[in-house]
């Protein structure tokens, strides 16, 4: 809808349906959502954090304390609150770790902003002032940051304690140890630099036992069986096919009509099936190879047929399992069995099956290249294994990314604060209305040491004074919130470490996405079929009601 001032006449230019919301409104519905998707995932920050149970529509059950999978459980629907979702999703696939501070950190830029919108400052002076501290905030956290590189195996440890340490506490120092071994065996030297393929790193789950019970295997582990009760269990010196074809009769691509009017037809028929199937065999068997990876169906006859040359076959392999064989163990994936030879076979010393938790599962070790390992991950329950699975990924995720960048800081707040009382001095040499922004942005940042103190149990303000006066002489930098210890003391000593590129990520990502949602004030949405139209103001109840997501 639009009205013009002369005629008081309406001009439509929408369709039926749709609905507008302008100006500080449409401002103050975006802001509403994004606090209320922050405050979602507040509570569970840090070591001390609490736990979400998400229920999906079909009544399954997560339980985590990782914000970018409880944001991606949740049925959020505004677009605003999507994202939100989104930026924890760039965060965990970029760095692995700091999905829930870089929600809280947007959630809370945006509350800032709200206040200063109130008091007739532009959004355009906002969004200047949140670039420019965002901008300052980096450098500050490069000139705070402390160099590491792979062979710091006791600082590499360190980050993936501080990154487990929440999600799989009582086993994150053994896990921690796996990560390490895991991301020094895959990693290569490229050109004086160290590049960590996280591909290689697979994860398996299974259950039974405990996380402690969790083990490194120097290759790859298959959660398939052996596909005939009658070949070998184990095959050493294997030499392995990988097949992306079925070992199956395929149908005709052509509709076909085959008429047989009498037994031997019918015979000659089977026989002939019978004998395609056994040529694909002998192909097998001509290529010397004796353990097969087929990611397609394995016929009942050509299992007989292989079992009978003693070898060992697996049908159904998933890719993302294929192309691990393929790099660990330098085999080609090959789509024409008639194309077989003993060039495309890899090698690996052992091929076996084993049981696991009473299910069999696929051990392939000592491989040629052994650039591909697999965590084979133990626990009591699905949900304990799933979290300590997300738990693992932030770990390599936070490992690579410290590798890559080859700088990390002290946790537990510290860096925040020592970076916002700098922005505080950056912003007194900018002066104007952007130095209020820039204000903010330097509160926003003490939002992660409050929350820790918060769920530590201890008092939120005292603490965030002390840290400021800490803060304010040189020796003070590492000094922190020891959520255990329920002190502020030095982070550093304590080998609380997190990568530099998990703050730096959070605070571009934060300031983004921030700056996108303040730059909107008119929200257009369609009629019911175009999804959830905005909020009305008045339907909110005022500033003080919680709006949907």
């Amino acid at each position: 809808m639009a009205q013009t001032d002369n005629m008081n006449q309406q001009v439509v230019f929408l369709s039926d349906g749709a609905k507008r919301t302008r100006g500080r409104d449409a401002q103050r519905i975006n802001i509403l959502i994004a606090k209320a998707v922050a405050n979602a995932i507040k509570s569970t920050l840090g070591p001390k954090g609490m736990d979400k149970m998400i229920v999906d529509d079909l009544g399954d059950v997560t339980v985590s304390n990782d914000g970018a999978t409880i944001l991606g459980e949740m049925s959020i629907d505004h677009p605003v609150g999507k994202m939100l979702v989104e930026v924890a999703k760039t965060q965990d696939n970029e760095v692995g770790d700091g999905t829930t501070t870089v929600v809280v950190l947007a959630g809370n830029l945006l509350h800032k902003a709200e206040k200063m919108l109130d008091d007739d400052i532009h959004s355009s002076i906002i969004i200047n002032g949140y670039r420019m501290a965002a901008k300052k905030s980096k450098e500050f956290y490069n000139e705070l940051a402390d160099s590491v590189s792979i062979k710091d195996e006791g600082i590499l440890k360190d980050i993936a304690v501080t990154s487990m340490t929440g999600k799989a506490a009582e086993a994150s120092t053994e896990l921690a140890d796996l990560v390490v071994e895991a991301v020094s065996v895959v990693s290569e030297d490229d050109n004086g630099k160290t590049s960590v393929d996280r591909d290689k790193i697979k994860v398996e789950k299974k259950g039974g036992a405990g996380l402690t019970d969790s083990e490194l295997i120097k290759g790859v582990v298959i959660d398939k069986e052996i596909v005939n009760e009658g070949m070998p269990r184990k095959m050493k010196n294997a030499k392995i096919a990988l097949i992306d074809s079925a070992l199956e009769i395929k149908e005709t691509e052509t509709d076909a009509k085959i008429q047989i009017t009498s037994p031997d037809q019918l015979q000659s028929f089977i026989d002939q099936e019978e004998k395609m199937l056994n040529d694909m065999v002998e192909k097998i068997k001509a290529s010397e190879a004796n353990v097969v990876f087929c990611q397609k169906g394995i016929d009942d006859l050509a299992q007989h047929f292989l079992a009978k040359h003693g070898i060992l076959a697996v049908r159904r392999v998933k890719k993302s399992d294929m192309g691990l064989l393929a790099k660990s163990t330098g085999a080609k994936i090959i789509t024409r069995i008639s194309d077989l030879s003993s060039s495309d076979l890899g090698n690996a010393e052992n091929v076996n099956s084993r049981k696991v938790s009473n299910e069999d599962m696929i051990f392939v070790e000592g491989c040629k290249n052994p650039k591909a390992v697999t965590v084979l991950v133990r626990g009591g329950s699905d949900h304990i294994m799933d979290e300590a699975e997300r738990a693992l990924n932030d770990a390599f995720g936070a490992v690579i990314s410290a590798i890559k960048v080859g700088k990390v800081v002290a946790g537990g707040g510290s860096s925040e604060i020592e970076v916002a009382v700098k922005l505080r001095e950056y912003a007194k040499s900018i002066g104007g209305r952007e130095q209020l922004a820039i204000d903010a942005f330097a509160e926003t940042l003490e939002i992660i040491p409050r929350t820790l103190a918060e769920t530590a149990g201890m008092d939120p303000i005292d603490t965030l004074v002390s840290l400021r006066s800490k803060h304010s002489s040189a020796s003070g930098k590492y000094i922190g919130v020891d959520v255990y210890k329920s002190e502020l003391t030095d982070l550093n000593a304590e080998k609380v470490i997190e990568p530099l590129s998990v703050k730096t990520q959070a605070i571009t990502s934060a300031s983004e996405v921030t700056e996108m949602i303040l730059r909107i004030d008119d929200i257009i949405a369609g009629s019911s079929k175009g999804g959830a139209p905005p909020m009305p103001p008045e339907a909110m109840g005022g500033m003080g009601g919680m709006p949907m997501m």
